[in-house]
């Protein structure tokens, strides 16, 4: 049954007649409200925009027309600045604050005289962020992709953000690109608000969140700039009005199926490897338990057919103008839990009803696809007990099978010392080795995955080979690497145990990722082992010692152990 207006949360501030709730309407009458606001949902729209953002430059717009939507629907919009978390600018790395933005989601939904949200990211981790914490609350939600940045260009070239960037960075480091060259792809690669347009962790976790059901049919494909984002972002607003109305909440919705869903569209696109923790860290705020051999039996059975930066050759605009998301989801249907409902009411078989792909190119057939599976792999053995992940289809096909000696940095600073070192003890075949970079060693597990090849083999030719760390990686980024490696060094993990020269085979095929070391060597190297962090203890801030002390391993969802696994959360006394 509908909400009757007495029945709505806010009118336990509002509606008593005593002095408490005298001075909450004197209050919000100060601020411009009327009498005849008392009683309308009252829709926190909560805007993750910030002048370091560069993704969300847009944002102060579209939370205007997300509110023009909420009161054409009858309700009252109230915007809600949360934490920004650029991932340009923010250091050490943003995945540090997105639990912090979780939380600051949940309790200001929970604080204030709020019967629902409209929340608004983007930008790598203010996706999850936002949804962890509108997940914890559970109160009627619903969810506004930023949408890409448009194209690049580079000399006729259609320059990808992030992908490109790694691309001709290393021919600069080769000495195939010159310093003018270099600074024309610097005004050119980002030209307008909003995402990365490749397919990197921004474009992956929009997906995700609309495969998900938290948001409107085919708004994660949109780019940033184009009118109908406007227009998606007004019909979100009058949508929380409607959800409120029907108290329609993220757990009326949210089930083992849906997070099925959301993988699955995630393996299609050739999707961001973050989305394993932020996906994880979603399920298990939902009482979800969804394991790393859920990801790998999905993929297993996926094929990637989104011909998009970095697995293919194409940009989100190209994907919008081909058919969309929505497009995207119908060629993958029959793998798809067509029942599964979502925020605008309907199921996700509905929404995609009817959708067509315009470019076969880009949007490719099933037996046409990219890699008949392929978007993800999961890798245990002895490196890593608790699993690792690599994206098959961004590797070299020659290091999909590898052995080779292992070449060992402590840490980045360790790395970026000698990278560049033409004394540098390193071949084609050497294992790249990064420790301390995981949730703790990082901390925060900055996007340090895609360890530099080394200058001395880069101008030998040599574009790929393969690399291991704790750390993650950047959704726009390609190449071998092993990422994610939990345990992690600094939390005891085996990583911490490789030495220089020690045997590491990894086998895709297979799943394998092995240290070749006598037992009883790495147990003498186990007793002398200290686990290191980047900063000294005294050095540290407050919030970073809550996050070193309390955060997960990669596996987990890097969320904290002390947060929510179920929605619903106490209300505030009034």
């Amino acid at each position: 049954m509908p909400k009757s207006r007495r029945r709505l949360r806010s009118a336990r501030w509002f509606a008593p007649d005593n002095l408490v709730s005298f001075g909450h309407r004197a209050r919000a009458k100060q601020l411009g409200w009327q009498d005849a606001d008392f009683g309308k949902p009252v829709v926190a729209v909560v805007n993750t925009w910030s002048e370091l953002n560069t993704c969300h430059a847009h944002f102060p717009e579209r939370a205007a027309d997300i509110k023009r939507g909420i009161a054409e629907a009858g309700g009252v919009p109230v915007e809600l600045p949360a934490i920004s978390l650029g991932e340009q600018l923010m250091k050490p790395s943003a995945m540090m604050f997105r639990n912090f933005l979780a939380m600051e989601t949940e309790e200001l939904l929970r604080a204030y005289p709020v019967d629902g949200a409209v929340v608004m990211g983007g930008c790598d981790k203010t996706t999850p962020g936002v949804l962890m914490g509108a997940i914890s609350m559970n109160l009627p939600c619903i969810y506004v992709p930023a949408g890409a940045m448009m194209r690049g260009h580079f000399r006729g070239k259609t320059l990808g953000s992030g992908t490109d960037v790694w691309k001709y960075w290393d021919e600069k480091r080769a000495g195939h690109l010159s310093a003018a060259e270099w600074r024309e792809i610097e005004f050119g690669i980002a030209r307008t608000a909003g995402t990365c347009m490749t397919m990197g962790t921004a474009a992956t976790m929009m997906i995700a969140a609309e495969a998900l059901g938290f948001a409107l049919p085919g708004s994660s494909s949109l780019p940033a700039v184009d009118s109908e984002h406007r227009r998606m972002a007004r019909n979100a607003g009058a949508r929380a009005v409607k959800m409120i109305l029907d108290d329609y909440k993220p757990s009326d919705f949210l089930r083992a199926e849906s997070f099925d869903n959301a993988i699955t569209a995630v393996m299609a696109a050739g999707g961001s490897t973050n989305a394993v923790i932020h996906l994880t860290a979603l399920a298990r705020r939902c009482g979800i338990d969804l394991p790393l051999a859920r990801f790998e039996q999905l993929a297993a059975r996926t094929p990637v057919i989104a011909n998009l930066k970095p697995t293919g050759k194409y940009v989100m605009e190209d994907l919008h103008r081909s058919g969309g998301i929505r497009a995207l989801l119908r060629r993958v249907r029959s793998l798809l839990h067509t029942n599964a409902k979502t925020a605008n009411g309907k199921t996700i078989g509905a929404n995609i009803q009817g959708a067509k792909s315009y470019d076969d190119d880009v949007i490719r057939k099933l037996n046409n696809a990219l890699a008949s599976s392929g978007g993800l792999r999961v890798l245990r053995g002895t490196l890593a007990p608790h699993g690792c992940v690599i994206k098959p289809a961004a590797a070299a096909a020659h290091l999909h099978k590898h052995e080779g000696p292992a070449l060992v940095f402590e840490n980045i600073a360790d790395l970026r010392k000698r990278i560049e070192s033409p004394q540098l003890k390193v071949t084609p075949q050497s294992v790249l080795v990064l420790k301390n970079a995981g949730p703790i060693g990082g901390p925060g597990m900055p996007e340090w995955g895609q360890l530099p090849i080394p200058g001395k083999l880069l101008k030998r030719g040599v574009r790929d080979m393969l690399r291991i760390s704790d750390a993650r990686m950047s959704g726009t980024s390609y190449g071998a690497c092993v990422l994610h490696v939990a345990p992690e060094a600094a939390a005891g993990g085996p990583l911490g145990l490789v030495e220089n020269g020690d045997i590491i085979s990894m086998d895709i095929a297979k799943g394998k990722l092995d240290l070749r070391a006598d037992k009883n060597e790495l147990a003498r190297r186990r007793k002398k082992h200290s686990p290191q962090v980047m900063y000294d203890a005294e050095s540290l801030s407050a919030y970073a010692r809550l996050y070193i002390k309390h955060v997960r391993q990669a596996n987990e969802g890097c969320d904290f152990d002390f947060a929510p696994n179920r929605p619903g959360a106490a209300e505030p006394f009034i």
